[in-house]
């Protein structure tokens, strides 16, 4: 399968989806299966299309709010960082990496 192909496989299952979305998709699914030829079947295509969703949609929802924790956190006095404070930021990394994992296929880094 080719990405050509895998594009207009996903642009039939959501065809309202714009033009980068699909390449975005096409990306976080060759990333996320280990063979591609696995996403010829229709099945196997709506799994890993349904895995991905839910992982994407954790990650974004993590994201958001780790950005408001952020946004909190950026009015504070950073000399007077406290353990929380500095944990934020911590966590803030972690979510970071994950969203980049998923669009660089490598599996997550522990921190």
């Amino acid at each position: 399968m080719t990405c050509q192909d895998l594009a207009a496989r996903i642009q039939k299952l959501q065809p309202q989806a714009m033009p980068r979305d699909v390449a975005r998709l096409c990306l976080l699914l060759t990333n996320y299966i280990g063979d591609i030829k696995e996403l010829d079947d229709d099945d196997r295509l709506s799994e890993v299309w349904h895995e991905m969703g839910i992982r994407l949609q954790a990650a974004t929802d993590q994201h958001a709010a780790m950005t408001a924790e952020l946004e909190d956190l950026s009015r504070s006095d950073p000399d007077g960082f406290t353990m929380d404070q500095i944990w934020i930021l911590i966590r803030a990394i972690k979510v970071q990496s994950q969203v980049l994992q998923l669009y660089v296929g490598q599996p997550p880094v522990d921190v």
